[in-house]
C-alpha cells in the first residue's frame, strides 16, 4: 500500500466527521389543522446524511454504551413560527418549527430528535395548500 494510502485512512479513523455527509438539507414540511382552510407547505432545513459508524463483533462482551451508533443530528439550531391561513378567530394559527442551521454526527438526542425511523411516513396537504418561504 502506498504511504499516502495509509496515512489518509489512519486521518480518517481518527476525525470520523471528515467522512461524514451530514448536513443541513432542504426539507418541505406540510402542517395542517382540522379547524383550518388552508395546508401550509414549510421550507425548512433539517440535519440528513451519512455519519460513519462501526459495528463490533464482540456486541455479547461490550457495554450497552459502546454500541450506540451515531446520527446526523443538530449541531445548531433556531425556531421560527409560521402562522397557518384560514383558521378561525378560536383557533391557534401559530406552528413552531426546527431550522438546522448546522449539523454534527453523535448521539440522538429526544429531547429534540425523533430517533426512531418510521417505516411509512406521509408528508402531504389533504386540504388546499399555501407556500411559506422562511
Amino acid at each position: 500500500m502506498s504511504p499516502f494510502f495509509v496515512m489518509s485512512l489512519l486521518f480518517g479513523l481518527t476525525f470520523d466527521q471528515t467522512a461524514s455527509l451530514c448536513t443541513p438539507s432542504e426539507y418541505i414540511i406540510h402542517v395542517e389543522k382540522r379547524e383550518c382552510a388552508y395546508c401550509l407547505a414549510i421550507n425548512t432545513t433539517i440535519c440528513a446524511g451519512f455519519c460513519m459508524t462501526r459495528d463490533s463483533n464482540g456486541k455479547k462482551l461490550l457495554l450497552k454504551s459502546a454500541l450506540s451508533q451515531n446520527v446526523c443530528t443538530y449541531k445548531e439550531m433556531l425556531y421560527q413560527t409560521a402562522l397557518i391561513p384560514g383558521c378561525p378567530h378560536h383557533t391557534i394559527p401559530y406552528y413552531s418549527y426546527p431550522v438546522a442551521v448546522s449539523c454534527k454526527c453523535g448521539k440522538c438526542n429526544t429531547d429534540y430528535s425523533d430517533c426512531v425511523h418510521e417505516k411509512v411516513r406521509t408528508n402531504y396537504c389533504t386540504k388546499p395548500q399555501k407556500l411559506c418561504n422562511m
